[in-house]
């Protein structure tokens, strides 16, 4: 969907994170415990999609510190096929990955939590081949990836492939 067809609330917020992100503010962080919290409580309904954009859906990925070891969790939009999930690593289009994309490239067992539901998943880079089909499936949701791109100082935003694992006792990584 074109920036300009999207509903006034889904236009807003992609400018206000764009906005910061032109003068290198990155708002990931300072919403994200917040975000967390509703989701959790309200098990996605409030919280699972971008506010105005329900094409936009939002995930909860809960992974493991590459240092510290901690758990942790972050909201995402995500793209799903089958039992595939696709998230993208654009931080907004900051010159560097999100800490979540290299938490996930050290300790790869992660779970994912769209609405109620909790998966086990393993996490892996997507392929150039697998990247170039997803890209425009992200940009049609949200053209802010388009922007995000441009922005993100020649880094090539990696797309990440979440996959089903077998749990093995509890979901959470």
């Amino acid at each position: 969907m074109p920036a300009d067809r999207m509903p006034l609330r889904a236009r807003l917020a992609m400018s206000t994170s764009q906005l910061a992100n032109k003068h290198g503010v990155y708002l990931g962080r300072r919403s994200t415990r917040i975000h967390v919290a509703v989701y959790r409580r309200s098990r996605g309904t409030l919280g699972g999609h971008l506010p105005g954009c329900p094409a936009a859906p939002i995930l909860l990925l809960e992974h493991v510190g590459a240092k510290s070891g901690a758990k942790r969790t972050s909201p995402l939009m995500y793209h799903e096929e089958g039992d595939v999930v696709a998230v993208v690593a654009s931080k907004a289009g900051q010159p560097k990955n999100p800490a979540w994309f290299h938490n996930l490239r050290a300790n790869p067992d992660a779970a994912i939590q769209i609405g109620s539901e909790v998966r086990a998943v393993r996490a892996r880079v997507a392929s150039h081949e697998e990247r170039e089909r997803l890209w425009p499936k992200f940009e049609a949701f949200y053209p802010g990836y388009e922007f995000f791109q441009r922005h993100a100082e020649g880094r090539k935003i990696p797309i990440v492939i979440l996959e089903p694992r077998e749990e093995r006792g509890h979901a959470a990584p």
